[in-house]
């Protein structure tokens, strides 16, 4: 029987559905997903296994002109999905009519690239609305014309099928990459943060999501549930307060619907301990950046 295997790397700006595209590929949450831009912060792998095949996904973080030296290495994750590729999607939203300097990069690529023109389900009856998704998809075409364009919608699986065929079709014949029991190439450890992570920026507002980074240094299993104790990072002492809340009342919150979710994940009743801690400025120092695995 032919064995087929390829790294399909979805990458693109803040907030173009990257995230909600790979969980819905996979079939599992593998990667974090908020309404607000630059939730990604990593290069997250979801692996697709069947007996004739494996695609090895990879979200990677929203595509920005980077400030301080978190989003640096952010931004390095995105060059190194395309030096590892097979298959690129990049993926836009109807409307859209972006151009970084990283798409020069992957128009030189001998690979197969699909523009995805996500979003497709916002489309109304409106004539601007048809108008505004004509026009994305002739700037695309002249942008990348040797590349195929398929809109989608990522929340209702619109042309998913289509799209799944058309990377089956690609891929070359090649031994499986990781273990075909492998979700993804992250540990449990790594999932627990990002749950925390995103409960923050569902219940914390403006800066608290972006300023907190997660730390899980216990990870126990016991008989009938798993023991889990996460730091919360935050950079300064208001956020800690804030985080916190009056009597704590915000910090239950939060570790209650971690709980759900983390419980949900893993399949097995936890057991979590929070606290949070201040490591002042950590997004832009480099050796704190080390610590948390950037």
């Amino acid at each position: 029987m032919i064995h087929k295997s390829g790294f399909v790397n979805i990458i693109g700006s803040p907030n173009a559905g990257k995230s909600t595209l790979m969980n819905s590929l996979i079939g599992e949450k593998i990667s974090i997903i908020t309404w607000k831009p630059q939730t990604t912060r990593h290069r997250i792998l979801g692996i697709i296994n069947e007996p004739d095949f494996q695609i090895i996904f990879s979200d990677t973080p929203g595509i920005i002109y980077p400030v301080y030296p978190m989003q640096k290495i952010m931004m390095q994750y995105v060059e190194k999905s395309l030096s590892d590729a097979d298959i690129i999607l990049l993926i836009t939203e109807f409307g859209k009519l972006e151009n970084f300097s990283i798409f020069n990069k992957i128009k030189k690529m001998n690979i197969p690239i699909i523009i995805l023109i996500n979003k497709i389900d916002k489309i109304g009856i409106e004539y601007k609305d048809n108008i505004s998704f004509h026009n994305s998809m002739k700037y695309w075409i002249k942008l990348f014309p040797n590349s195929e364009i398929l809109p989608i919608s990522a929340l209702k699986k619109t042309n998913q099928d289509l799209l799944m065929k058309k990377i089956i079709s690609l891929l070359s014949e090649h031994p499986p990459y990781y273990p075909k029991e492998f979700l993804s190439n992250r540990p449990k450890r790594f999932f627990v943060n990002e749950i925390i992570r995103e409960k923050i920026f569902f219940l914390y507002e403006k800066e608290i999501p972006y300023s907190v980074e997660i730390d899980t240094i216990l990870f126990k299993k016991e008989k009938t549930f798993i023991y889990i104790f996460s730091y919360i990072y935050v950079e300064r002492n208001s956020q800690k307060g804030i985080l916190v809340g009056k009597g704590g009342s915000s910090l239950k919150k939060l570790k209650f619907f971690s709980i759900k979710s983390i419980e949900s994940f893993l399949k097995k009743k936890v057991k979590l301990k929070i606290y949070v801690k201040v490591c002042k400025n950590w997004r832009y120092d480099y050796k704190k950046l080390k610590f948390f695995g950037y």
